[in-house]
């Protein structure tokens, strides 16, 4: 969700200005209200109502706003059948630099115009074991396939160094190969994803709000049970991997609502094909700001859901012994598309970047329960705002 919403990326927001700190002197924070005029924005790049998506365009990136993000998550077997070995996350960042707002966009090859970051994490469901790893750069906003890093604008295609994710094919037959490895961390992934369904354009027919004030939203599809097929490396060994993945591409001009502390989101790939998003913002007090998602049973339209239909209650939680941060790891979730629980498949799924980002999130591959507790689904869930107010 953006970051006026559950975007799941504002700790890579504090990743940017980690950058900027440590590069360039103070300009202000990202986005509009943070001093600085704001860039005109290209015509059909900002989100708004009624403007619809168009593909395969909108499937590249969109410049000129402040943030985008391409975020994918599954569950990973080493054999056809069984419960999910590993689950995965990939994200790919953009933000434009606070600078870019000031002389002609582009007037120099040498000029980052935007920071890029990448994440991506492995989660051994048998261990609990986490594994993370991240890149940074930055980018003039100029579509060289030969540079260091960049962005295409009329298709999926984003790299920092050797770590990519891009999309081939028709539109509505999409299929997504993503490669990232880290030595240091011991994992690397090589995947190619095909899509099986239509896109869900979440929200209204892609437009996607992320508070009761008008301005905080985002563009926002999502395309859901992606059959994967891969190579995964961990700890020296080479193993091939397959399983089921979600895809969310969001891109925004609107920053957090300021009532909002955090946020929990989920995005659940049931085992009849179904495909249930659901999030909610949050007040410093625990109280919904917020809420949303949406449900597709496959073959069918979307039915995208008011705020008024989404009930989320937490139920067990897990104290992190890094932070003292209490994340609630199951979930009961009420909404048109029925009575849900939700279950991390491990606790210890917190990712503490204070070191780096100074953020503090949880995120991790979660089972999906129906109301008779029959397993059904399975999808990750993310929780923010737990370690302390999100400030971006």
């Amino acid at each position: 969700m953006s970051p006026a919403g559950p975007d799941r990326r504002a700790w890579m927001h504090r990743a940017a200005r980690w950058i900027l700190a440590a590069s360039t002197p103070p300009m202000g924070l990202l986005g509009s209200g943070a001093g600085g005029a704001a860039a005109a924005l290209p015509a059909g790049d900002e989100p708004a109502p009624g403007r619809p998506l168009r593909f395969p365009r909108d499937f590249g990136a969109h410049p000129g706003t402040r943030i985008e993000w391409w975020y994918v998550t599954g569950a990973l077997n080493r054999a056809p059948a069984g419960d999910p070995q590993y689950g995965f996350q990939i994200t790919f960042f953009r933000s434009r630099a606070p600078w870019s707002d000031s002389g002609p966009a582009g007037s120099s090859r040498l000029r980052a115009q935007h920071l890029l970051f990448a994440h991506a994490a492995l989660t051994d469901v048998a261990s609990g074991r986490l594994v993370h790893a991240e890149r940074l750069a930055r980018w003039n906003g100029q579509t060289d396939a030969t540079a260091a890093a960049g962005a295409r604008l009329e298709d999926t295609g984003v790299h920092l160094g050797r770590w990519q994710l891009r999309r081939t094919g028709p539109v509505d037959s999409s299929i997504y190969e993503g490669v990232w490895q880290d030595d240091a961390a011991g994992f690397g992934l090589q995947v190619q994803m095909q899509t099986q369904q239509p896109l869900v354009l979440q929200g209204e027919q892609g437009y996607s709000r992320k508070s009761p004030r008008p301005g905080h939203a985002s563009s926002y599809y999502s395309q859901p049970q992606l059959q994967v097929l891969g190579q995964l490396q961990l700890q020296g060994r080479t193993q091939a991997v397959q399983g089921v993945a979600w895809l969310d591409h969001e891109w925004s001009q609107s920053l957090l609502d300021p009532e909002a502390v955090g946020w929990d989101w989920m995005g659940l790939n049931l085992d009849d094909g179904s495909a249930l998003t659901v999030f909610q913002l949050r007040r410093q007090d625990g109280t919904v700001l917020w809420a949303g998602g949406s449900w597709r049973v496959a073959g069918q339209a979307v039915r995208p859901f008011a705020a008024q239909d989404v009930l989320m209650h937490p139920g067990r939680t897990w104290r992190s012994p890094a932070t003292d941060a209490r994340y609630p790891v199951q979930w009961a979730v009420k909404t048109p598309a029925g009575l849900h629980q939700v279950n991390a498949m491990a606790d210890a799924q917190e990712l503490d970047n204070r070191s780096r980002t100074g953020t503090v999130y949880w995120e991790g591959i979660s089972r999906v329960l129906d109301k008779h507790g029959r397993a059904i689904g399975l999808g990750y869930l993310e929780m923010t705002g737990y370690a302390g107010r999100l400030r971006l």
